[in-house]
């Protein structure tokens, strides 16, 4: 029985009005995976093929149990992440809240915009794996030197981003709020917020990424702590090249879900306001 319009979902109509989203992701990644594996097969790379994360024994094991615990850091694929994703959390949230709070004081006086911005520019040029050594003499413990290197690496967007959409905010809206003799309080939950929330947003969904690409570098240089880069660390120690593979691929979809989150987020809030 046909379906009656407007009364359930017709896979036709939907397919028809999403396809030309749909297609073009699979036949770029399939052309991708197709030329990856070709070159493996023909010996163009020593690399293995994507086929290999199905075809090695134990690297099928890992995709199949991704919860195993057999205790100490022989952990499943799941159990790593979520390691590593509590290490970003703490981190990428003591960032955004210093980064948001800092950014609004920057953009609202010029004379510490002057005083930081060199110190700022300076500092986020600074790659992940440099305050690795640096964190490790300040905390001399991994977990708190791996949330430190998070925590630095991710909140120069969100400072710098957030004090740009402060200043960015239209001039008619601060006469506005003169002229309404608005209070403080007011100002900064009427007018500075909702106008600077897109920049705040932008820097959000970078420095997301950047989080994660430091608890990775992090994890791998300081071994012996749980997490998906320790994964990739133990893997090449161990020449299980299949694994590495599938932690490199595991780690960027990971990062695509991070970074479709918190789009969806930015998508939600704005449609609330």
């Amino acid at each position: 029985m046909a379906t009656a319009p407007g009364s359930g979902f017709n896979l036709g109509v939907c397919w028809k009005h999403n396809r030309k989203f749909i297609l073009p992701p699979i036949f770029g990644i399939g052309g991708f995976l197709l030329f990856w594996q070709l070159s493996s097969s023909l010996g163009l790379t020593k690399l293995t093929g994507p086929l290999s994360l199905w075809t090695d024994e134990r690297t099928r094991e890992l995709l199949l149990y991704p919860f195993f615990d057999r205790g100490g850091l022989d952990k499943g694929l799941f159990l790593h992440t979520m390691n590593s994703l509590s290490r970003v959390a703490l981190g990428y949230s003591l960032a955004a809240i210093l980064g948001i709070g800092v950014g609004i004081a920057v953009g609202l006086s010029q004379t510490l915009n002057r005083a930081f911005d060199p110190l700022f520019q300076f500092l986020r040029m600074v790659a992940p794996l440099a305050w690795v050594p640096i964190a490790l003499v300040i905390f001399q413990q991994n977990q708190p030197a791996a949330i430190f290197v998070i925590f630095i690496t991710s909140i120069w967007p969100i400072l710098i981003n957030t004090a740009e959409g402060v200043r960015q905010i239209p001039q008619d809206y601060r006469n506005v709020a003169l002229v309404l003799q608005m209070s403080r309080q007011k100002f900064f939950t009427k007018i500075l917020i909702p106008s600077a929330l897109p920049y705040i947003f932008t820097g959000l969904r970078i420095s997301i990424g950047l989080a994660w690409l430091a608890i990775i570098a992090a994890e791998i240089v300081m071994p012996g702590t749980p997490g998906i880069g320790f994964f990739i660390w133990d893997a090449n120690q161990n020449g299980y090249v299949s694994d590495i593979v599938l932690g490199v691929v595991w780690i960027g979809a990971i990062g695509l879900i991070l970074d479709r989150l918190m789009a969806w987020l930015q998508t939600r809030i704005a449609a609330g306001r």
